[in-house]
């Protein structure tokens, strides 16, 4: 692993495709804001802290997929939740992630990293201290979103963003970042 990428080389990859991509995609970001504002006249955003790299919480920013009123939870337990007819379509999508661009280009995610952790999943943040990977800012794709995130157990997942930790360079990121539209549009099927 190249400290020098690590520490400089990513954010200039995080800024160089993160900012390019919001200038455009800007017509998508106001089409998904507006049929999310004009199904139930409630805030196109949801917001939500999370934890960031060595634990420092920030502010995820999302497209709001849910009723104004659901409560916070993980999103192991939103499932049993109701999604609005266009949190379907943009989940299905993935454009619901869209504006955690905008964390990106703040520098509180990576293009490339762990998933962001609520503060309240300790097991998982337990898991990423012991590996390392809790050094890395949370990331938009990631070698355990990539291998069906959502299905696995929390060791596993943990386990994904420590090797991730030990992996780290540019070409894993562009690589990763290649894979990840064809993981968008075509998830492996779940059994």
């Amino acid at each position: 692993m190249s400290v020098f990428y690590e520490r400089l080389g990513k954010r200039v990859l995080d800024l160089v495709v993160a900012v390019p991509a919001l200038i455009v995609l800007s017509p998508v970001l106001a089409v998904v804001a507006a049929a999310i504002w004009l199904h139930d006249r409630g805030p196109a955003i949801f917001r939500q802290e999370r934890a960031g790299a060595h634990d420092v919480p920030f502010v995820l920013m999302k497209f709001r997929s849910m009723p104004v009123s659901t409560p916070n939870v993980e999103s192991a337990q939103a499932g049993t939740l109701q999604i609005t007819p266009v949190g379907r379509v943009i989940r299905r999508t993935s454009l619901d992630e869209l504006p955690q661009l905008f964390n990106v280009v703040k520098g509180e995610m990576s293009l490339i990293g762990p998933r962001p952790a609520l503060p309240s999943q300790t097991d998982v943040l337990a898991l990423r201290r012991a590996n390392g990977s809790i050094r890395l800012k949370p990331g938009l794709t990631g070698l355990a979103q990539l291998n069906g995130y959502d299905e696995m157990p929390v060791v596993e997942k943990a386990g994904w963003d420590g090797r991730y930790a030990e992996q780290l360079g540019l070409r894993t990121d562009i690589e990763l970042l290649v894979k990840t539209p064809g993981y968008v549009l075509h998830p492996p099927p779940v059994y």
